[in-house]
């Protein structure tokens, strides 16, 4: 089944007089449960096109269904509720509060989106992605890699249906990128639309479809299923 679907989405911007058109019409479907990976070299488009399918912006013209619903044109305040809802994000810089603990780092998103009876979630995202037993540190006490596991463990929380995740082993060194790979898997094998930024082939190797971007175009759309 279809969850995604963009249809003739372009994206400009003004830097000063000059309009830069960063997306030049992309027709993209997604269905549930796929595991995507996006790559293309700097400025290709890929930043600004996961940024849009995140619903933190919004393209100059095209449609954007998002589990049957066009959210191309909504206002700020309807986009944020359903990214809470739908979407969790994973970035290459964690994006922790550096004051809170893991497990109110992961409890953030139920907070935002008022989700009411769900003391226990944060414990169960924290023990999917095996970091339980450090609920109680901050930040600057984990390794970058179990930070980047209570990100996810933050994306997960409330349980949404796509998890989208920008370069998430960026700052990570091979093994340990690897094993927050193999979280993704688990997480795609249960059921979860995946999303990934990368630039690193061998990450997005781990996923069932790559999907390459230059000049705004996509180039190349590749299923290994």
């Amino acid at each position: 089944m279809e969850i995604i679907s963009l249809r003739q989405i372009t994206k400009k911007y003004l830097l000063g007089k000059v309009e830069l058109e960063a997306l030049k019409g992309i027709d993209l479907s997604v269905n549930q449960g796929e595991f995507v990976s996006i790559m293309g070299h700097s400025g290709s488009g890929k930043s600004t096109m996961m940024s849009i399918l995140g619903c933190l912006d919004s393209p100059t013209s095209g449609e954007y269904y998002l589990d049957n619903q066009d959210v191309s044109r909504l206002s700020e305040n309807r986009l944020a509720e359903i990214r809470n809802k739908k979407i969790g994000f994973v970035f290459q810089t964690f994006n922790l509060m550096s004051n809170l603990s893991a497990y109110h780092n992961a409890q953030l998103p139920l907070l935002y989106g008022k989700y009411k009876g769900t003391k226990t979630a944060p414990d169960e995202a924290l023990e999917i992605v095996g970091l339980k037993h450090r609920k109680h540190h901050r930040p600057s006490e984990l390794s970058g890699g179990e930070r980047q596991r209570v990100a996810i463990a933050r994306a997960i929380v409330t349980k949404p249906p796509i998890i989208m995740a920008d370069e998430p082993t960026g700052n990570l060194d091979t093994k340990t990128g690897n094993q927050i790979m193999d979280i993704f898997t688990e997480l795609h094998k249960n059921g979860t639309t995946i999303i990934l930024v990368t630039h690193e082939p061998d990450i997005a190797e781990y996923s069932k479809r790559i999907i390459v971007l230059k000049d705004g175009r996509i180039i190349k759309d590749e299923n290994k299923q």
